[in-house]
């Protein structure tokens, strides 16, 4: 029996001359729904749990993950899948809210540096600090809790302070992966008439109603702001050591596929297999199994 097609992750790849418009939100790669996809995405989990044993036992590097995108584009979904097949001692997924009291006072990667992977772990951020050059910039009242100098306040009425705030978070990435931790960014990417259902859909189901929030609803009045932020910000971030894929996530399934690829091609690029010196051999082969 042939094997399941494969996807073509590269497909997906931003660089910095692509504009986000030209990626479709509806693509289903090879597939033609989600029961002929089936096979790949039983494929795709034991791949990354398979992978994720090799990433620990190694324990030289680590993985960040940042899934990014409008509500109700897929996130939490996407993680449940990647992360359903690893070892929760070794792989933590965080949710990014608004700065806390305590958070807001520091500098707005402060939060995401609590959370960052140690060599041997994966961490996987839902929602990251891009939501401090993205949300912030479509909703600049934000900037007022956050007890920013009144000089550093002011850039932003220019557009400087998301230009600054751009070019810290490329320098982070680049010390992350030159100190052994590899970065792959998602932006789950979802039309607004596929997130319009699903918002309806919380609204009318008793189980999603408590995941509604109006300012969901008032979010969708600044669809193209928010585009226009996220093409800013991937332009200037994805780079090759820490790159954006653009996620087409109006068929929930498929995203959850091309996340799990991305996820296991970067692990994949970090080790040729387990580890054979003996005190790193004894180490893998002490772990449970599954």
């Amino acid at each position: 029996m042939p094997s399941a097609p494969t996807i073509d992750t590269a497909r997906y790849r931003f660089r910095s001359e692509d504009a986000l418009a030209d990626f479709a939100t509806d693509d289903r790669g090879p597939f033609e729904d989600e029961d002929d996809a089936r096979e790949r995405l039983e494929e795709g989990r034991d791949r990354l749990g398979r992978l994720q044993h090799i990433l620990h036992a190694h324990g030289d590097r680590g993985l960040l993950v940042v899934l990014q995108g409008m509500d109700a584009s897929g996130k939490d979904e996407a993680i449940v899948h990647v992360t359903a097949a690893m070892d929760p001692q070794q792989c933590e997924a965080t949710h990014f809210h608004a700065p806390t009291d305590r958070e807001a006072p520091h500098g707005f990667l402060w939060q995401a540096f609590r959370s960052l992977p140690a060599r041997g772990q994966i961490a996987v951020f839902n929602r990251s600090y891009y939501e401090r050059v993205v949300g912030d910039r479509v909703h600049p009242d934000r900037l007022d809790d956050q007890h920013l100098p009144r000089e550093i306040r002011q850039r932003a009425e220019t557009g400087a302070l998301w230009r600054d705030r751009l070019r810290q978070i490329a320098d982070v990435e680049r010390y992350l992966v030159e100190n052994g931790i590899a970065v792959r960014k998602l932006l789950l990417h979802v039309s607004p008439e596929a997130q319009r259902e699903r918002l309806i859909e919380r609204t009318e189901r008793p189980e999603k109603r408590w995941d509604f929030s109006m300012a969901d609803v008032t979010d969708r009045e600044h669809w193209d702001a928010f585009m226009d932020a996220y093409q800013d910000a991937m332009e200037a971030t994805s780079t090759d050591a820490a790159p954006w894929y653009v996620v087409p996530a109006d068929q929930k399934w498929y995203a959850r596929a091309v996340v799990a690829a991305v996820v296991a091609e970067a692990l994949e690029g970090l080790h040729d297999d387990c580890p054979n010196t003996p005190v790193q051999a004894a180490r893998f082969s002490a772990r449970p199994s599954a």
